[in-house]
């Protein structure tokens, strides 16, 4: 009798439990599309963005998943990114705002020449710096990280000692500041998304590559170049690029709380450093694939590199001025950045 009651008990109980358990396997799953211009075999993909998407998997106990489209595999090109997040047409996605010249315009403080020391702490000041001084130019989505990559380098076909050794060369620049500095040299800039690096490359339609080291073995730069010119680590980097992973906000605020939270504990000042470290980091694989094809690496001498730097001063300058006339308070927004930047590189 005894043990039939304990067996009605534990039928009833599991009664009671099984709309619970219902409930629980019938949670809807959010599937979230990714999508990026970096190829699946790049650093930025295999080491920051695939983790990155599998640790909010993993957070969200499978109720977040994502469907993942590198290399534009959902279509459009590069310079579109931005606006397919803000659309829809892709939920999430990581690209550089220098890609679309002239509309992120106070973003480019960060890509101003000279201006970074190291991406970890540098990405910290950039997060701070867009959230007091510059939040209207992503307010159209949420922005999950914004971050800086390491030192930008030159990569040619020939050694480079003076700004004069540049002079009609044809060199790749990401974005518009880099643009301005490239023609101080008195090289020709030509702008073109990373992608289309490598079949210029080849064709010779350009001479050389402003980019940093940790995408260099995914668009083959160290075979398809011989020189790779340093600045010294007692001067700030030549340049960095910055970048924004966003998420289109109609599908961020349709999330559940719970999932909201999965999401912002992933975004941040924190998720920021951290690509910035993680890019910085990966530079260390795109060095070693330059030394192992025999490549040459040169890292300027002080003197060398104080030409390169006098000649960028023009740069900022006219940055200050062009954001005066903008309606933003060039002189402000320099100072906010130099200061954001020296803040967290303590």
């Amino acid at each position: 009798m005894h043990q039939r009651r304990n067996f009605l008990r534990t039928c009833a109980a599991a009664t009671l439990a099984l709309p619970m358990f219902g409930a629980m396997a019938q949670q809807p799953v959010t599937t979230l599309k990714f999508h990026t211009f970096m190829a699946p075999t790049s650093n930025v993909w295999t080491i920051m963005l695939k983790p990155w998407m599998e640790k909010v998997e993993k957070e969200s106990g499978g109720r977040i998943k994502f469907e993942a489209y590198p290399a534009m595999q959902l279509g459009g090109t590069p310079p579109q990114l931005y606006d397919q997040a803000r659309d829809g047409v892709a939920d999430i996605v990581w690209t550089l705002p220098g890609y679309t010249a002239g509309r992120f315009v106070r973003t480019e403080a960060f890509e101003l020449p000279f201006m970074i020391p190291e991406a970890e702490s540098a990405s910290r000041a950039f997060w701070e710096y867009i959230q007091g001084y510059a939040p209207e130019e992503f307010q159209d989505t949420k922005v999950l990280a914004l971050h800086v990559h390491g030192r930008g380098v030159l990569h040619t076909n020939k050694m480079l000692r003076a700004p004069a050794d540049m002079k009609g060369m044809k060199v790749r620049a990401p974005n518009r500041q880099v643009t301005k500095l490239l023609s101080a040299y008195g090289a020709i800039p030509v702008g073109m998304p990373l992608p289309a690096v490598p079949d210029a490359l080849s064709k010779g339609t350009i001479d050389g590559v402003a980019t940093p080291w940790d995408v260099v073995p995914s668009v083959k730069v160290h075979e398809l170049t011989k020189f790779s010119t340093e600045f010294p680590r007692s001067a700030p980097a030549l340049y960095t690029g910055t970048f924004v992973m966003a998420m289109n906000r109609a599908k961020y605020e349709s999330l559940a709380p719970d999932l909201k939270k999965v999401i912002d504990a992933n975004s941040g000042i924190d998720t920021s450093a951290l690509f910035g470290k993680i890019t910085q980091d990966s530079d260390a694989i795109g060095v070693k694939a330059a030394m192992d094809r025999g490549n040459t690496i040169h890292t300027l001498s002080q003197a060398d590199a104080a030409e390169f730097i006098k000649l960028a001063a023009p740069v900022e300058a006219d940055w200050v001025a062009d954001m005066t006339k903008r309606g933003h308070d060039g002189k402000k927004l320099l100072g906010a950045a130099k200061s954001l930047i020296a803040k967290h590189g303590k």
